[in-house]
């Protein structure tokens, strides 16, 4: 008997019927639209690990690709329009600017400043 791995995670559509093509036994369940979007979300975070490991361009590429099809999926059920996120990158770029300084923050007084970072 082969061992189990629990994974507890959203899966792309193809992957359960690959692993049926190839014999391997597993159980899936079909998830409420409110579970779906907060596992969807974070499939974001898991699809960002990859980009983080990626170990050469190639990589990088499938997890970058990766990473956006989890991000239209987000955007499809969370209906976010082109128009609204092209209006709030636009907003944020003109607030935070883009990132061709290549600057590396070190150390901050305490301003208050939140950031999406874990500490």
């Amino acid at each position: 008997m082969m061992k189990k791995i629990y994974y507890n995670k959203v899966i792309r559509d193809r992957v359960a019927d690959k692993m049926s093509r190839n014999g391997v036994k597993f159980l899936v369940k079909k998830l409420s639209k409110k579970t779906f979007e907060k596992a969807l979300v974070l499939k974001v975070a898991e699809e960002a690990s990859g980009v983080v490991n990626a170990k050469n361009r190639e990589e990088l590429v499938q997890e970058l690709a990766d990473l956006l099809v989890v991000i239209d999926e987000v955007k499809r059920v969370k209906k976010i329009s082109p128009l609204e996120l092209k209006r709030t990158y636009r907003e944020n770029m003109a607030k935070k600017g883009g990132f061709s300084k290549k600057l590396w923050l070190v150390w901050s007084e305490d301003s208050g400043y939140k950031t999406n970072e874990k500490t």
